[in-house]
């Protein structure tokens, strides 16, 4: 796939400027099994950690997205991917990004334990990868970390999250 020039985004971009962009995508917690730690990625645009994940592109479904997402950003491919929350809520799904762009998204959240292959950081929009205790995350962007959090309540509770 080509860069972000060339993606749904992109194309937008290159019309519409930096102004604010309604954006659906997906995004996801992947445990591990074995230690119960999750997958995070050291963001390239803002420094800090968040969740695999990312924007529709034309003609995709959300749980295409994050198939796809996932293999470009980490290098897994992920199976058996379950809903279990909606992000929407524009006081914290609305970002202003390093270089002006602004989008509002509109998240649905997965969850796996079912993925494969060794986790590899793409250099580009992963800068590292680690996996950590839900319990001791690192500095997260924070419509990130309130989706973990909601992922916690879900597993605690069974009831689908709407953030």
């Amino acid at each position: 796939m080509g860069g972000f020039a060339d993606s749904h985004l992109g194309r937008l971009r290159a019309l519409v400027g930096s102004r604010l962009l309604l954006v659906p995508g997906a995004r996801i917690v992947i445990e591990d099994p074995g230690s119960g730690r999750i997958l995070l990625q050291r963001r390239g645009d803002f420094g800090v950690w968040g969740l695999p994940g990312g924007n529709a592109e034309e003609g995709e479904g959300l749980e295409a997205v994050v198939v796809r997402e996932v293999r470009e950003e980490t290098g897994l491919e992920v199976g058996d991917v379950r809903p279990f929350g909606f992000a929407c809520d524009p006081a914290h799904e609305t970002i202003a990004f390093p270089n002006g762009d602004r989008c509002q998204f509109f998240v649905l959240m997965f969850w796996t334990r079912t993925f494969s292959g060794s986790p590899l950081a793409d250099g580009d929009e992963s800068r590292a990868l680690g996996w950590f205790p839900p319990g001791a995350l690192p500095e997260m962007l924070p419509n990130m970390a309130r989706s973990v959090e909601a992922w916690r309540r879900f597993v605690a509770c069974g009831a689908f999250q709407m953030i």
